[in-house]
C-alpha cells in the first residue's frame, strides 16, 4: 500500500494537468481498418494508425496508434468524427471513449458523429513509453507521503524521481524523445485524414485543452469545430512570463492551487449553508484547519477492507481532499469522511470510509487491467517534453512553500507534481511554444468553470484571449471541466459541434445541481 500514497498526488494532479516545419502531410494518409470490439461496452469499433515517429523524418521509423470509435446512430445524416482526449497527460482516449462516450453531449451529436478516441503516443495501448518491465518495479518510485514537507521528505521524493528517471533513461527507448504535445496534434492530424474528414471535430478537456490549442495553431484551417473544456493556461505550461520559467516549475506557473483552494472554499461555504445535509457543518473551514494542523503533527492508522494499516498523515488528507473537489457530485459524502477523521474513529470504519477516495490512486498498482497502465511515464515524458523548467531541484522546496503561504493547502502538491521536469534526461525538439495567437478557420468553444480545482477559470479567460476567433462559455459550477454537471453547458457545446454556432458572448451557465441542498 506505500505505492498507494504517493499516487494519490500523481493521479489528482493528472486527472485535472515545433519548431520543425514539416506539417503531417508529409506523410502518406494512414488509413485505419475498423473491427468490432468491447461488446460489453455497446457497438464499438477498433483499430490502429500508423504514423512516423519523428515527423522530421516521415518515411523513417512508424508506430502505432490504438483507436476506437462509436458509431454515429444515424448513419444517413452523419457528419464526421469527434476526435475526443480525456487529459492527464497520460489518460486513456480509448478508455474515455468506452466509459463516457455513450453519454456525451446530446442524442443528436451521438447520432451525427461518430466518436473516436485515441491513445497517444506512448501511453496506454499504442506504442508506449515503458520504464519498467512490471508494475512491480514501480515500488521505489512511491514514497509514504502524497507531496513532501520537510527537508527530509523532499531528499526521498528526489531520490524517488531520479529512480524513475534512471529507469526511464535505461528502458525508455525512442519513443521518449517524441512525446511532446506538437507530436500528439499531428498524429491528431492523421487520425483525421484516416477517418476522411476534411477538417477536425475536436473535445479535449484538462490536458486535452493545451492538445486542442496546439492543433488550433498548427493547423488553422482545419478546424471545423475544437472545444476546449477545463483549459490550461499555455504559456503557464510551457515557458512562463518573462524569466518565470528559472525559478518557477510549469505546475507552479499553473495556479491550479489558487482554483484548488477557491473550489474548497466554495465547499466550505455550501457545507455550512447546507446545516444538517452536511455531516462537516457548522464551522466546517475552521475544523479542517484545526484537523490538518492535527494531521501534520499527529497521523492516525486507516485499516483498509483488504487489512493493509496505512497512515493518515497530512499530506494525504490534502491529497485526498484535492481528488475529492474534482467532483461536486462527491461532496455529500465526502464530508462524512471528514466527519469521521475528525472523531478520529475506529481505524476499520475510517479505513472504509476513506478507501474509495484512495481507489483512483489504488487502481493503478492493484487493480487488474489487460494493458500497460503507464501514468506514471506518461505524465514526465510529455509534461517535461512540453515545458520549460528551472534546471535545479532546488528550485522545488521555496517554490512550494511560497505556493502554499499564498494559496493555502495545495501549493505544495501541485508544485512537487512536476519534480520530474528537474532531472528528466529526454528532449523533443519538436515541441510548440507558441504562440497561441494564430486564426482559425472556424471559432473555437472555450468552456471555462468557476470552480474548478485543477485548471482554474483564468485559463480559459486566458485562451479566449489569446485566440482571437474564439467564444467563452462560462460555467458557474464546481469541479473539473463541465462534464455532466449542467444541461445548459452541454446544450451549448452540442449546437457548437453540429452546427459550428458559438453561444452568444457572456453566457454563463449554472450546475444543475447545487452540494447539500435537496434535489
Amino acid at each position: 500500500m506505500k505505492q498507494v500514497l504517493r499516487a494519490i498526488a500523481l493521479l489528482a494532479s493528472i486527472c485535472v494537468w515545433l519548431g520543425l516545419g514539416v506539417s503531417a502531410t508529409a506523410a502518406p494518409a494512414p488509413r485505419i481498418s475498423w473491427s468490432k470490439c468491447y461488446a460489453s461496452f455497446g457497438p464499438f469499433e477498433c483499430g490502429t494508425v500508423q504514423v512516423p515517429l519523428d515527423y522530421g523524418q516521415p518515411k523513417g521509423a512508424a508506430i502505432s496508434l490504438a483507436v476506437v470509435r462509436l458509431p454515429a446512430t444515424d448513419p444517413q445524416h452523419r457528419i464526421g468524427s469527434l476526435l475526443l482526449n480525456p487529459g492527464g497527460p497520460g489518460g486513456s482516449g480509448v478508455d474515455f471513449t468506452l466509459f463516457a462516450g455513450p453519454f456525451l453531449y446530446n442524442a443528436d451529436v451521438r447520432a451525427r458523429f461518430d466518436l473516436v478516441g485515441f491513445d497517444p503516443r506512448g501511453t496506454n495501448r499504442s506504442t508506449a513509453l515503458r520504464c519498467f518491465g512490471t508494475p512491480k518495479q514501480w515500488g521505489p518510485y512511491f514514497t509514504p507521503f502524497a507531496f513532501p514537507m520537510t527537508a527530509q521528505e523532499e531528499q526521498e521524493w528526489i531520490t524517488a524521481d531520479r529512480y524513475l528517471d534512471a529507469s526511464c533513461a535505461q528502458r525508455g527507448g525512442a519513443i521518449a524523445s517524441h512525446m511532446a504535445t506538437a507530436d500528439v496534434a499531428r498524429d491528431m492530424d492523421a487520425i483525421r485524414q484516416a477517418v476522411g474528414d476534411s477538417q477536425l471535430t475536436y473535445a479535449g478537456y484538462s490536458y486535452g485543452t493545451f492538445l486542442g490549442v496546439t492543433y488550433a495553431n498548427l493547423f488553422p484551417d482545419r478546424v471545423r469545430a475544437v472545444i476546449v473544456d477545463g483549459v490550461l493556461d499555455p504559456i503557464a505550461w510551457t515557458t512562463g512570463r518573462g524569466n518565470e520559467a528559472a525559478t518557477l516549475p510549469f505546475s507552479t506557473r499553473l495556479h491550479s492551487d489558487a482554483g484548488a483552494q477557491a473550489t474548497l472554499n466554495e465547499f466550505f461555504r455550501l457545507c455550512d449553508a447546507g446545516g444538517s445535509a452536511c455531516a462537516f457543518a457548522p464551522n466546517s473551514s475552521t475544523r479542517f484547519a484545526a484537523l490538518a494542523k492535527k494531521l501534520k503533527q499527529h497521523p492516525i492508522a486507516l485499516i483498509l477492507p483488504d487489512g493493509t494499516t496505512v497512515p493518515l498523515n497530512y499530506s494525504i488528507l490534502i491529497a485526498i481532499t484535492l481528488g475529492a473537489m474534482y467532483d461536486s457530485l462527491s461532496w455529500e459524502g465526502f464530508a462524512p469522511v471528514l466527519a469521521l477523521i475528525e472523531s478520529q474513529a475506529d481505524p476499520t470504519k475510517l479505513g472504509a470510509a476513506v478507501d474509495p477516495f484512495l481507489f483512483q490512486a489504488a487502481y493503478i498498482t492493484k487493480r487488474g487491467f489487460p494493458h500497460y497502465r503507464n501514468l506514471l511515464e506518461g505524465f514526465p515524458a510529455v509534461a517535461c517534453s512540453d515545458s520549460v523548467n528551472p534546471s535545479s531541484y532546488s528550485a522545488w522546496p521555496p517554490a512550494g512553500a511560497a505556493a502554499d503561504a499564498t494559496y493555502g493547502y495545495f501549493g505544495r502538491i501541485w508544485t512537487w507534481a512536476s519534480s520530474n521536469c528537474a532531472e528528466w534526461p529526454f528532449t523533443d525538439t519538436a515541441r510548440y511554444l507558441g504562440p497561441f495567437t494564430n486564426r482559425t478557420s472556424n471559432p473555437v468553444l472555450v468552456i471555462g468553470n468557476m470552480f474548478d480545482p485543477a485548471t482554474r477559470y483564468e485559463g480559459a479567460v486566458t485562451v479566449s484571449n489569446l485566440l482571437p476567433n474564439s467564444r467563452l462559455l462560462t460555467l458557474h459550477a464546481w469541479g473539473h471541466t463541465s462534464l455532466f454537471r449542467s444541461q445548459c453547458a452541454d446544450q451549448a457545446a452540442s449546437i457548437y459541434l453540429l452546427s459550428v454556432t458559438v453561444p452568444a458572448a457572456g453566457t454563463v451557465c449554472e450546475q444543475d445541481h447545487v452540494p447539500f441542498t435537496t434535489p
